[in-house]
């Protein structure tokens, strides 16, 4: 076996980080001999259900599941951090425009950022996941200056994915033969 690392997840306390949290302990992210350290990071007002989640962890006995912490505090979060997957996000909601979201969304990603340059790892590997994700990766990277910018991504899989699917429903092919779609920019009202 080998040392455990730390793996720090934002909002997950969600239904988005709560699918992804049990197939990360059983090992499917980082593979069958890899212990983890799980720290999940939330908001304070949502600390009870968390601690929910903790215990359905525990129920599951994950043999790579070496420690788990729950918290709100950033610094804690993501203290000696080797993997931060950032899925918390405020979602938009209607009549909500681009420059909306990624105003509430600063004040999210500013703080992890700074977190993560300050607690992490100096090797960490950041995941956002929280939409537009490109943007509120370029924040987070932006606030942890300390940390190689190659070291931060985004998943910009849903967007690839629907515009693969729209490709092929206009040329009425299978989504299989739709190659080498790129997604670049946000979504926007423009």
């Amino acid at each position: 076996m080998n040392k455990p690392v730390n793996v720090s997840i934002t909002g997950a306390a969600g239904n988005i980080a709560y699918s992804a949290i049990f197939r990360i302990a059983s090992g499917q992210m980082l593979g069958n001999d890899q212990p983890i350290n799980l720290k999940l990071i939330d908001i304070e007002p949502a600390m009870n259900a968390l601690k929910g989640v903790k215990f359905e962890l525990e129920d599951c006995a994950f043999p790579l599941l070496n420690s788990i912490t729950v918290t709100h505090d950033l610094d804690e979060g993501f203290g000696d951090c080797d993997y931060a997957l950032l899925i918390g996000a405020k979602p938009r909601s209607k009549g909500m425009e681009r420059k909306d979201l990624l105003k509430d969304n600063g004040k999210i990603f500013q703080p992890q950022g700074k977190a993560l340059n300050n607690n992490a790892k100096s090797s960490v590997k950041v995941l956002v996941v929280g939409n537009p994700a490109n943007t509120n990766a370029l924040i987070a990277m932006h606030n942890a200056p300390n940390i190689d910018p190659h070291q931060f991504t985004s998943m910009m899989r849903l967007d690839h994915d629907r515009s693969k699917a729209q490709v092929a429903l206009k040329y009425k092919v299978q989504i299989n033969d739709v190659k080498k779609i790129i997604v670049w920019g946000n979504h926007s009202n423009t």
